[in-house]
């Protein structure tokens, strides 16, 4: 009985222990990317409190990265200029080209907040792209100033999801007001918040949900980008055949 007792008390313990023993996550695949500019964003910026700014002022909108190889599901997207959004603000982005993981988001550590962003945030991020995401906010425009407005507010939207604790409902995310306790959320000021908070509230689970994936990689800054549909992918792998069937033609 008490070799029972005593069998009994080392599986719980084990059992409390394995969050403890948790490795990180195995990454999907690797991207070489460097920071080449922005897409739609206003260039006045906003004032963010959050991600250690307090009251610095930033831009928020489209991070363009300029993307030359790939391992694993890093293939998938094509070696070129793709768009993205910041998801820490204490990181810069970088000025040279790294390798960076390719991610689950749910999964990504934020290591600002010594946290990963978690299933409901990373679906709350699903649902505002898979709703309110314009591809038009990506390339070297121009833009015009409601595209910019936009692609600012909803920077503030992500990072509204990543940096605040999570409301008891939608209606409880405000861009404006820091709701979490010591100096571990957001607000922002000189944004459209009403169109920020409007697609935050709307975050009800039955809106469409974007296939998405993290950039991530420790000592510079992360992002979240769209996994190409299965048809722009087809078409990607199809340019890939008729230019490598152009350089095998023979010279005449």
């Amino acid at each position: 009985m008490r070799k029972m007792k005593t069998l009994a008390i080392i599986i719980v313990a084990v059992v409390l222990a394995l969050p403890c023993l948790a490795v990180e996550a195995t990454p999907l695949g690797t991207v070489d990317i460097v920071h080449s500019g922005y897409g739609a964003y206003d260039e006045h910026g906003l004032k963010v409190w959050g991600g250690g700014h307090y009251g610095t002022w930033v831009y928020g909108g489209v991070y363009m990265l300029d993307k030359t190889d790939g391992t694993g599901e890093g293939n998938i997207w094509p070696n070129d200029s793709l768009g993205s959004f910041c998801i820490e603000l204490h990181e810069f982005a970088p000025d040279e080209t790294l390798t960076y993981d390719v991610v689950v988001l749910e999964d990504v550590e934020n290591s600002f907040l010594g946290e990963t962003i978690g299933n409901v945030k990373a679906d709350y991020l699903r649902e505002l792209w898979g709703r309110f995401y314009d591809s038009a906010w990506v390339g070297d425009g121009p833009f015009c100033d409601a595209q910019e407005r936009d692609a600012e507010a909803f920077a503030a939207a992500v990072w509204e999801i990543i940096y605040e604790d999570l409301p008891q409902s939608p209606l409880g995310w405000d861009v404006t007001v820091d709701g979490t306790p010591c100096s571990n959320g957001f607000c922002a000021r000189h944004v459209d918040a009403g169109t920020a908070n409007s697609w935050l509230h709307a975050l009800d689970g039955t809106g469409p949900k974007a296939d998405l994936r993290a950039f991530a990689r420790d000592g510079a800054q992360d992002y979240i980008v769209e996994v190409p549909e299965p048809a722009t992918v087809a078409l990607l792998g199809f340019g890939a055949v008729v230019s490598l069937l152009r350089r095998r033609r023979p010279v005449v």
